[in-house]
């Protein structure tokens, strides 16, 4: 097997680790555009970094050349992002909208398929966007809990519903590309999502109160 067969296998499994933690994106600054920025992103696409070169390299350019420097930074970009999040600290209306403006956008652009536009790993995405959207309201569960006590049991319903959902188009330890869906199947992601994203819009609100 050749090393693009090899990168394009890591790709989304790779990926995965960002996208759990898009919840709080907001707070690396210039980290999560040198990490995550879509081609749409940049001005000069010539200064285009993160996983979104590589992805296009592998599959829109079948090539590899050139790659090793973009690698190379976003190794130091995540190094980098490592070590800055091991001492920052959320609020608990940060952790609350982040998770809600995440879904939000999962349900109104990244169903178009957008995100991962060359190689179709969107569900992966998605997956990750839904488990770090839970570890965020996780941590806020008690006092979700103590101030709301119907909220919580909801939470848990709603995304247990996505994650149902999202389980129907498992493939081995991973997903069917995005574009072998249906619209039949687009639009369930974006009612799931919608209806586990009304509650969650009510999270700041509680927690804060």
């Amino acid at each position: 097997m050749c090393s693009s067969d090899l990168a394009k296998q890591a790709f989304a499994p790779a990926r995965v680790h960002y996208e759990s933690i898009e919840p709080v994106a907001e707070s690396f600054g210039d980290l999560d555009p040198a990490i995550d920025a879509r081609i749409d992103d940049v001005d000069d696409p010539a200064q285009w970094t993160g996983f979104h070169r590589i992805e296009k390299a592998l599959w829109a350019d079948n090539s590899l050349a050139g790659i090793g420097p973009i690698a190379d930074e976003l190794d130091a970009d995540v190094a980098t992002l490592t070590t800055k999040v091991a001492t920052t600290t959320y609020q608990p209306a940060e952790l609350a909208n982040g998770a809600s403006d995440l879904l939000t956008e999962v349900s109104t652009s990244k169903v178009t398929g957008e995100e991962d536009r060359y190689s179709h790993t969107d569900l992966w995405d998605f997956k990750a966007n839904v488990e770090g959207s839970q570890a965020a309201v996780s941590a806020l569960r008690p006092v979700i809990d103590e101030k709301d006590k119907a909220l919580g049991p909801l939470l848990d319903q709603r995304f247990a519903a996505v994650d149902t959902l999202l389980e129907q188009y498992r493939v081995g330890d991973g997903f069917t590309l995005y574009t072998e869906l249906t619209d039949e199947d687009k639009k369930k992601m974006t009612d799931a999502v919608d209806a586990l994203s009304e509650p969650i819009s009510q999270v700041a609100a509680v927690v804060t109160s």
